[in-house]
């Protein structure tokens, strides 16, 4: 097995005890998350916190894919995360990534990122409604979202749980996780108002954001707000109709097990 292992340039006196912290991963009980494909654990190394991504290993196609042809998802977020910092965008500081592969396949990978204390994410704004300063925090979190576009940095996976919230004494900061799908290019309106169609199904909020986007781009709101809701509701179809045949193919499995007895 072949490992690569890259260590933020300023933090090479700790690479010993990373390196250890990684090859221990499954002794650490402290998970973050539901840990439905990829686990994230919490450690601490030399009196700081961090959090230890470790992605699922892909099937076999992507085994071969990400050997030869494309870099890795641990790879890509801790690039990414540099990038989005240098572009003046919070997220979690990236610490290092480790990969594993044999000659012509590739196997384990891991991300390691500094653990943050936020106070929420945009799920709570989708699911709680009366949440404190609500509209005030979607408002803020739209104008991010303009930032992100402005600096040309396309978020693909712009969804509920992958923007954490940090109240300030003069506002709100908001840190961009799960960075390993993402395009840095000159965005068309098309393409901006289409990045905000996985974060909630709910019409007044979509409405809020259409506003708040229509009056830092200029653009009319009432067509802002069309598009937005418009592609919003497409997604969300496409989502639901995907769901419900997972429960279909499901249910006839289990059906076709039963029967088979």
């Amino acid at each position: 097995m072949q490992r690569k292992f890259i260590i933020h340039p300023d933090y090479k006196s700790v690479k010993t005890e990373v390196q250890k912290t990684i090859a221990h991963f499954d002794d650490y009980h402290d998970i973050l998350g539901d840990a439905e494909r990829n686990v994230i654990k919490i450690v601490e190394i030399e009196g700081k916190k961090y959090t230890i991504k470790s992605f699922k290993i892909p099937n076999f196609i992507n085994q071969v894919v990400y050997r030869f042809f494309r870099k890795s998802k641990a790879e890509r977020s801790y690039n990414y995360a540099n990038k989005l910092l240098e572009l003046g965008i919070k997220t979690p500081f990236p610490l290092a990534y480790d990969l594993y592969t044999t000659f012509f396949l590739f196997r384990k990978s891991y991300y390691v990122s500094e653990l943050l204390n936020y106070d929420l994410t945009y799920r709570e704004l989708v699911h709680e409604p009366d949440y404190p300063d609500h509209e005030a925090i979607l408002r803020a979190f739209t104008r991010f979202t303009y930032d992100l576009h402005e600096k040309g940095i396309l978020f693909l996976d712009h969804s509920p749980g992958n923007t954490l919230i940090v109240k300030t004494s003069s506002g709100y900061d908001f840190y961009l996780v799960d960075l390993n799908r993402m395009e840095f290019r000159d965005l068309d309106m098309e393409t901006r108002i289409r990045n905000f169609s996985r974060l909630t199904p709910k019409k007044e909020m979509v409405a809020i954001m259409s506003n708040e986007y229509a009056k830092l781009t200029g653009e009319d709101e009432s067509t802002m707000y069309q598009n937005m809701w418009s592609l919003t509701a497409a997604f969300q179809k496409k989502y639901h109709d995907k769901i419900a045949l997972k429960r279909k193919i499901f249910f006839w499995k289990k059906k076709y097990r039963e029967d088979s007895k």
